[in-house]
């Protein structure tokens, strides 16, 4: 019920359903939606990034972020979350991503718990590039904030259910491997977890501030869209 309501409250309805065309390293995407800018406990890494258009996504993908995000409304009371670069409405090339062509990812960033132990929304400005910009060491630890690994665990749990329930899978997700063993070591939903399909090679980029989710859906080859 709450999933449906916080549906309702975003506006999803979008007039056509979303197309998605090649991969999410190139593809294109028809009638793409945009991620709310927020919601009661996540929000986007940047009121500049969604109004520029960088926070569009596969019409069933935002089903699933905003199903998962309720979901946790009930199973992490007080959990902070923050959602971070997509994709553009038509997708295609998407600086400085490899990816995000076809409206089929999502980064998320870092769930974090501050000096305190509350849960924060991890800080974004300019100058640590909306967030992008931040150095994790192994134990996942910069200054005034540590990842808390067991919301990463649960959003992820969530985001499976979600999935499910909206016909797409989860074809990877990048997150750093010296993270990926404290975010096992937690044991929240270990089992589950340790069947996602996380990335085995090492990424182009270091995902320590984000990690990052290609879902899957049946798409229309690149050759067929067409601009117009």
């Amino acid at each position: 019920m709450a999933a449906l309501l916080l549906l309702a409250v975003c506006g999803l309805g979008a007039a056509h359903a979303s197309t998605c065309y090649g991969t999410p390293e190139q593809g294109r995407l028809a009638d793409g939606v945009p991620l709310p800018l927020s919601g009661n406990n996540f929000a986007a890494y940047s009121s500049w990034g969604v109004d520029a258009g960088r926070t569009h996504v596969h019409d069933r993908v935002r089903q699933v972020v905003l199903d998962a995000y309720a979901g946790l409304e009930q199973t992490a009371p007080g959990k902070r979350y923050v959602y971070g670069e997509t994709g553009l409405a038509h997708g295609g090339a998407f600086h400085p991503h490899r990816s995000h062509q076809n409206g089929l990812s999502v980064d998320f960033m870092v769930p974090v718990l501050d000096d305190g132990n509350r849960s924060v929304p991890l800080p974004s400005s300019p100058e640590n590039k909306f967030g992008y910009a931040f150095e994790f060491d192994n134990q996942g630890r910069i200054p005034g904030f540590r990842i808390d690994f067991a919301a990463v665990a649960e959003h992820l749990h969530q985001v499976s259910i979600a999935a499910r329930r909206h016909g797409l899978t989860i074809e990877r997700v990048i997150f750093d491997p010296p993270l990926m063993s404290k975010l096992f070591a937690t044991g929240v939903h270990g089992a589950e977890l340790k069947q996602l399909p996380f990335m085995k090679n090492r990424p182009w980029i270091r995902h320590d501030e984000h990690y990052h989710i290609d879902f899957g859906v049946r798409c229309r080859p690149l050759r067929d869209y067409r601009t117009n």
